[in-house]
């Protein structure tokens, strides 16, 4: 295979993995999350969160591991590593900042404590824990969603 052929290939995987990832936050923050926190009992309220997002959380690991090894791939191709010098590419900042975010989280943060501080504030005040956790989330999802516009428009040599 051709150095191009495998650069297509990475944008495709890289593209593939954001859709996945992001979509799996859109998800999370719009439509479970608030279908959780209208649930009348705050103990089913935990175990249901818990057991739908620990399965989200091994593919967001998955998707966001690959998201990240493609994207490194495309910059050392294009040599690339420039941009991060100028203002013009803004959404490559973001890109970066937002991917590193959810990987501090996914694989250090939370398996170190976020999820046990997230059971014991669930526990001890459902309400107040799950109207934090989805702040959290809206704020990851509109700059995700920020990186994402700004990377496509950018991709297709706009300059802001």
């Amino acid at each position: 295979m051709e150095s191009f052929d495998l650069f297509i290939m990475a944008r495709a995987v890289h593209i593939s993995g954001v859709v996945l990832w992001i979509g799996g936050v859109a998800f999370v923050t719009l439509v479970l999350l608030p279908a959780i926190r209208e649930m009348t009992e705050p103990e089913k309220r935990l175990e249901l969160f818990e057991q739908l997002e620990g399965r989200f959380a091994i593919q967001a690991r998955i998707v966001t591991l690959i998201t990240g090894l493609s994207g490194l791939y495309m910059l050392d191709y294009l040599d690339a590593w420039d941009r991060y010098q100028h203002l013009q590419f803004w959404w490559m900042h973001l890109m970066t900042f937002i991917w590193a975010v959810f990987t501090l989280v996914l694989f250090v943060l939370e398996p170190l404590f976020l999820h046990r501080w997230f059971h014991h504030q669930a526990t001890i005040n459902s309400e107040k824990t799950f109207r934090k956790i989805q702040r959290m989330h809206r704020i990851l999802l509109t700059l995700s969603m920020i990186a994402v516009f700004g990377a496509v428009m950018g991709a297709h040599g706009y300059a802001f």
